[in-house]
């Protein structure tokens, strides 16, 4: 009940970026509409009354572009492959991105780790979700309570990009005061994370919270939210508590206002980026970080 469950493995040879299909039977029916789902996964589903398992055409099936009761595949790899988890909101998850073309920026970042040899043994598990809190729950746990999960319980995991915090401030009331709290808990909970992963031998870099000026929910007249969001980036930038630093921010805000996306990348509601965004965003990670695997399990008490 509310557990994971893995299934029997399956032996057939999966090529990297491969697209898989996956066809499962519910033989007693759906007793509950509580179940495991992915509703900003940009990838569409094909539902059908029936067993169908075998069938190569569902045209006459009901479409929904979402994710249900499967939460990832694993695949055995050579004892060279690595991981590398993407923790994050509708950012990473994708919104803005094109349905069925998997062009958000976890997946055009892969496209270019598999086209160099050095960096072809790399694996991207993109852990983000939609409306996602680090602090508090929202569409789904906060990011403190689903790091054993998301993170640590994967397999293979060498390095963990942090990219989330923007619903955090979004949400929090438009005060100084509540605004500050926000921030320093931002910070105090990337700390955690920081000190957690590296407890299990994974590098963690820190991307910094791109712009949302001009967003109807997020920005306010009075600059309380992109105060808070510059102290949350000051930090990302200069504590040195990452490993390193991947400076979204200064790749998708307007030079011109620095407060607000480049209008090349917004995907028009001022917080998202398309298709273009995305790829700005693959390419500002540098490959060079996951080609180094020596960090040690490291603890820090203060």
């Amino acid at each position: 009940m509310g557990a994971q469950m893995v299934s029997d493995p399956l032996k057939f040879p999966v090529a990297p970026r491969s697209i898989l299909t996956v066809t499962i039977y519910l033989a007693d029916g759906q007793a509950s509409t509580n179940i495991t789902s992915h509703p900003g996964s940009r990838t569409t589903s094909y539902m059908l009354a029936g067993d169908h398992v075998a069938d190569t055409d569902l045209s006459r099936a009901t479409t929904a572009d979402h994710w249900y009761f499967l939460s990832g595949l694993e695949v055995w790899a050579k004892h060279a492959t690595a991981a590398a988890v993407m923790l994050g909101d509708s950012l990473t998850d994708g919104r803005g991105s094109t349905t069925n073309k998997n062009d958000r920026w976890p997946d055009q970042l892969l496209d270019r780790l598999q086209s160099h040899p050095s960096t072809s043994d790399i694996a991207i598990v993109n852990q983000a979700a939609g409306g996602n809190r680090v602090l508090n729950d929202g569409l789904g746990p906060n990011v403190l309570a689903r790091l054993d999960r998301d993170v640590l319980a994967q397999s293979g995991v060498e390095w963990l990009v942090v990219f989330e915090g923007v619903n955090d401030i979004g949400t929090a009331a438009a005060t100084p005061q509540a605004q500050k709290e926000v921030a320093d808990s931002l910070i105090a909970a990337y700390d955690q994370i920081i000190v957690r992963a590296h407890a299990q031998g994974i590098r963690v870099y820190g991307a910094t919270l791109t712009p949302f000026g001009g967003n109807t929910m997020y920005d306010d007249p009075d600059g309380y939210r992109e105060g808070a969001r510059s102290a949350v980036n000051t930090w990302i930038r200069t504590s040195h508590r990452f490993d390193a630093v991947i400076d979204f921010d200064r790749t998708a805000r307007d030079p011109s206002d620095p407060g607000r996306l480049l209008p090349a990348y917004d995907v028009g509601d001022h917080l998202h980026l398309n298709p273009t965004g995305y790829k700005a965003l693959a390419d500002a990670v540098p490959a060079a970080l996951f080609r180094h695997r020596t960090l040690p399990p490291t603890f820090a008490f203060n």
